[in-house]
C-alpha cells in the first residue's frame, strides 16, 4: 500500500489542474467550474459538474472525478469503487494522465480485482507515452512481481492499443 501512496503523490491537484489548464481542449461546460470547486475543496460542486461530462465519456472529467472526487481518502465522497473505474476508462482510450492512478486502482484493488500484473501493465504503458513521472512508479509497480512477470507485463503494455469509443 506503501507503493499506492506514492504512485498518488506523483499527482498533486495544483500540478493537475495546471497540467489540465495548458494541455485540455477548449473547456466543455462545467469543466471551469468544475476546477474551480476542486480548487476550493468543494466536492460536491465538483462532481455534481463533473458527472454530466464523464456520462458523456469526457476523459479529463473522468480523470478529475476518479482521482481528486472519488479518489482522495480525504474527500467526504470517497469512494473507490466508483473512482477506479472512471480513470480505467479514460486510460483505456489514451488519456495518459489517468494510467498512474488507475495504476494505483489495480495494486490496492480498489474498483478493479487487484492485480500487481495489471498496475505494472498501465506503470509501462504510461513509460511509453512519457507520462510524466512513470519510471519512478515503474519501480515501485515492479516491487510485487517476478522478473518473468514483469518482462509479461512489459509485452502486454507494448502490444496495447488503446480503445477509440
Amino acid at each position: 500500500m506503501r507503493a499506492v501512496r506514492s504512485l498518488r503523490s506523483l499527482l498533486c491537484v495544483p500540478a493537475a489542474v495546471a497540467l489540465l489548464a495548458v494541455v485540455a481542449q477548449p473547456a466543455a461546460a462545467g469543466l471551469d467550474e468544475a476546477l474551480k470547486a476542486l480548487q476550493a475543496g468543494d466536492m460536491p460542486a465538483a462532481e455534481k459538474e463533473l458527472q454530466v461530462l464523464a456520462k458523456e465519456r469526457d476523459p479529463r472529467a473522468q480523470f478529475l472525478l476518479g482521482l481528486y472526487v472519488y479518489g482522495n481518502p480525504e474527500s467526504k465522497l470517497h469512494d473507490g469503487n466508483k473512482a477506479t473505474p472512471l480513470l480505467l476508462d479514460a486510460a483505456e482510450r489514451g488519456y495518459l494522465p489517468a494510467m498512474i492512478p488507475l495504476a494505483g486502482g489495480y495494486a490496492e484493488g480498489k474498483g478493479v480485482p487487484k492485480s500487481a500484473f495489471e498496475a505494472y501493465k498501465w506503470v509501462a504503458i504510461a513509460e511509453r507515452w512519457n507520462v510524466l513521472n512513470a519510471n519512478l512508479a515503474l519501480e515501485q509497480a515492479a516491487a510485487g512481481l517476478s522478473p518473468a512477470e514483469i518482462e509479461k507485463a512489459k509485452a502486454a503494455a507494448l502490444a496495447y492499443t488503446f480503445k477509440t469509443k
